[in-house]
């Protein structure tokens, strides 16, 4: 048997496989060595998006701060006043554009319908006539059949058509005299804008404002209140809080614990920026309003800035002042906004700024709402003459308007009655001095032996937003039903002070014992 070692013994089946156990472990090792060379290029990749991501953010943070820090300048540069022309609409007719089939279809030829005729030798000797003649027949009455088809489905289609055109021009038509509606409305106000109309003024104000473009963060909230006589317009407008100054300066991305961790702001450089937005916010407020008013109605412009937050130490809802300020439209013109130093500017103008708006350090505000746009009379004293537990249903309705004015008086708001006649609702106005002021307060006193109609609360409601009541309070000797108590909740600003809650409300404000009036039914179950 021959052996299986060539000359010198070796084994060339195992010199075989040693040569392929090195070639699949240089593979195995290539392999290993570009997987690792994948991952360290994949963390590479990764690290750097991240560190991207760190200066993107910064970027981001750094826009931010850069937009605030210019926030009148912009303002100033770019801003293209409101103007009653730009209020205007233009009507663009829609283009008809209708779906579905709008071409008719070919009509339907006899040559589609045709029988073949009998062709060669029996074709000319007259064999199959007879029944080629009726083939012809039957397809004389397709082809009919298809001719009325036809007529009938153009017939519709035509139809169709038209019925949605016309659709389509009465909606034009109606587009149309919205738009010529709307644009005979802004010549109405523009006209009585130029007559110092307090409506149109405030209304025109109302677009202006919300016209302003400011970042995301900045409260929307106004009141407006115009004094045609003097041309003096009185604005509250609501001011961003300390938040809306970015927390960090930059980012950066620390690769060993992969994250992406800010870089605080300086706290002084963050209540510097957030004085200067407000002190900007004011300013360009002021600058808007002139800007807009090309018909010279406004004369002057008040300015209150208030800030809506929660009180950290008791939790309720707060409203401060943090800028009041007064401006003449002549003053103002000189001033070169686009180079002044905001908070510099506010003081030289007449103007009062919260020594510490970061810590919301409320200041009293120059001037409140004007209650002239009211018919007021004299006071009455009615608790003098009261007995020691008084009806309330018993006053007449003069003395029971009157006693509800003192005692909102006594609550600590600073109230006065209106005239009897011509009042659009309007029983008292109460305003609140103090620098959380929010507004004026409408009052409606209703002394009744039944429940308060609901149209009475819906109509109050239309007074608050007539007069621009920060809230409208409904104050009555008897009760409110269900439907009424619903509304007050949904609309947010109205009050219903009932029976039972003036018997609280006299006892703790004026230490008086009174009796309302009836007592109330009691409610089935809901």
């Amino acid at each position: 048997m021959a052996g299986r070692s060539g000359p010198g013994g070796s084994d060339p089946y195992a010199r075989e496989r040693a040569r392929r156990a090195k070639e699949q472990q240089r593979a195995r090792k290539a392999a290993e060595a570009a997987s690792k060379q994948k991952a360290r290029e994949e963390k590479q990749a990764y690290e750097a998006a991240r560190a991207q991501e760190a200066v993107d953010r910064t970027s981001v943070a750094e826009h931010d701060a850069e937009r605030l820090a210019t926030l009148l300048r912009t303002a100033v540069v770019d801003h293209r006043p409101l103007t009653f022309d730009a209020l205007r609409q233009d009507f663009v007719p829609a283009v008809f554009a209708p779906v579905g089939r709008t071409k008719p279809r070919r009509d339907p030829r006899w040559s589609e319908f045709e029988p073949e005729a009998p062709r060669g030798l029996w074709g000319a000797l007259g064999f199959g006539r007879r029944t080629y003649d009726a083939e012809v027949e039957e397809a004389r009455k397709k082809f009919d059949d298809a001719l009325r088809d036809h007529a009938r489905e153009e017939m519709k289609r035509v139809e169709k058509l038209e019925q949605t055109r016309a659709r389509h021009e009465e909606k034009n038509q109606l587009r149309a005299a919205q738009v010529d509606e709307w644009n005979a409305a802004i010549e109405e106000r523009r006209e009585a804008y130029r007559d110092r109309s307090v409506e149109a003024v405030e209304w025109f104000t109302d677009q202006v404002l919300a016209a302003s473009a400011y970042p995301h963060g900045f409260p929307r909230a106004h009141q407006v209140s115009f004094q045609a006589d003097t041309g003096d317009l009185l604005v509250q407008v609501d001011l961003p809080l300390e938040d809306v100054v970015p927390a960090a300066r930059a980012y950066r991305y620390v690769k060993t614990r992969d994250e992406i961790t800010p870089v605080p702001r300086p706290e002084k450089e963050r209540k510097e920026l957030y004085a200067s937005v407000l002190a900007q916010t004011a300013l360009r407020t002021v600058y808007e309003l002139f800007a807009s008013d090309s018909e010279g109605a406004i004369q002057s412009v008040a300015l209150n800035g208030h800030v809506s937050t929660i009180d950290r130490a008791t939790g309720r809802e707060v409203h401060p002042c943090l800028i009041t300020l007064q401006a003449d439209r002549d003053e103002f013109s000189k001033l070169v906004l686009t180079q002044v130093d905001p908070q510099a500017c506010l003081k030289r103008l007449r103007s009062i700024i919260s020594p510490n708006p970061y810590e919301l350090e409320p200041v009293r505000p120059l001037v409140t709402f004007d209650l002239t746009k009211f018919r007021l009379m004299d006071s009455m004293d009615v608790v003098a003459g009261l007995d020691s537990r008084p009806v309330l249903i018993d006053l007449t309705p003069t003395e029971f308007e009157h006693l509800v004015r003192q005692l909102f008086e006594a609550i600590g708001l600073e109230s006065v009655n209106t005239q009897p006649s011509q009042d659009e609702g309007v029983d008292a106005v109460a305003m609140n001095t103090d620098p959380v002021m929010k507004g004026l307060c409408i009052i409606q006193a209703k002394r009744s032996s039944k429940v308060v109609p609901f149209e009475t609360v819906s109509a109050l409601a239309g007074v608050v937003e007539h007069k621009r009541a920060a809230k409208g309070i409904l104050v009555t000797t008897s009760w409110f039903g269900r439907a009424s108590e619903a509304f007050a909740n949904e609309h947010g600003r109205l009050e219903l002070l009932d029976g039972s809650n003036l018997v609280h409300l006299f006892k703790e404000h004026m230490g008086i014992d009174v009796i309302p009036g009836p007592v109330p039914p009691k409610r089935r179950p809901r």
